[in-house]
């Protein structure tokens, strides 16, 4: 597994860096709470600090749960009952008090891993909706017999929607998939590429605007 730690104390990251490792694992470590909004996508674990220099963990955490749905396992100091249930509630996984025995912390890891399904090897390779396939491996999607000219970043955006269909997917979702950053990145570049994919569906009513929350896309088009 790809382990990112987030953490901004030297010593503690290197020992948990070194457990990772010990257990056949990868890992890589960044020190404050926007480089991991910005990294999280390569991971399959995070393990979070609440102390952060830049911003509060639980903020951190708020804001990757928008975002992903891979395990977060806190990693804090802060040891007393109001934290540890405001974190759980907050979307993490786990929630373990320093100093960490390293071996449950790999006992967490594992545990929770198997809970979310990481293993799972069933990969999706085309979806279909009504007349429309959108084939993932060869990057192209087709209505009735016909080929849509879309670019990378419409058709990327078309296979976020249709996985999800009968869902909604947030706009943060939507920009930390195709731009890498839910939360800086401009909703102007989503607007526009939206329209461009609508146009070339030509099907009304099929990408539906959820007001305030995001998108969805219809799971049975008529």
């Amino acid at each position: 597994m790809k382990v990112l730690i987030v953490e901004d104390d030297d010593a503690m990251a290197s020992a948990l860096d070194a457990a990772v490792v010990s257990a056949g694992h990868t890992s890589s470590r960044v020190s404050r709470g926007a480089d991991a909004l910005l990294e999280h996508r390569r991971f399959e674990v995070i393990l979070l600090d609440l102390g952060l220099p830049d911003m509060d963990g639980l903020e951190v955490l708020r804001k990757l749960r928008q975002v992903t749905p891979v395990p977060i396992l806190i990693l804090t100091a802060r040891d007393d009952e109001r934290s540890v249930v405001l974190g759980l509630r907050s979307g993490a996984d786990d929630y373990l008090v320093k100093p960490v025995k390293l071996v449950e912390l790999l006992a967490r890891i594992e545990a929770v891993t198997r809970r979310t399904g990481r293993a799972s090897d069933t990969r999706q390779r085309s979806i279909v909706l009504g007349e429309l396939e959108v084939d993932l491996e060869r990057r192209v999607a087709v209505l009735g017999q016909q080929a849509l000219p879309l670019t990378p970043t419409e058709f990327d955006l078309l296979a976020l929607l249709a996985g999800h269909a009968g869902s909604v997917v947030t706009r943060e979702q939507i920009l930390d998939a195709l731009w890498g950053d839910a939360f800086v990145a401009s909703s102007r570049s989503l607007d526009v590429h939206l329209t461009g994919l609508r146009s070339k569906l030509q099907l009304p009513g099929f990408i539906i605007n959820v007001r305030g929350v995001g998108y969805r896309v219809e799971a049975d088009p008529a």
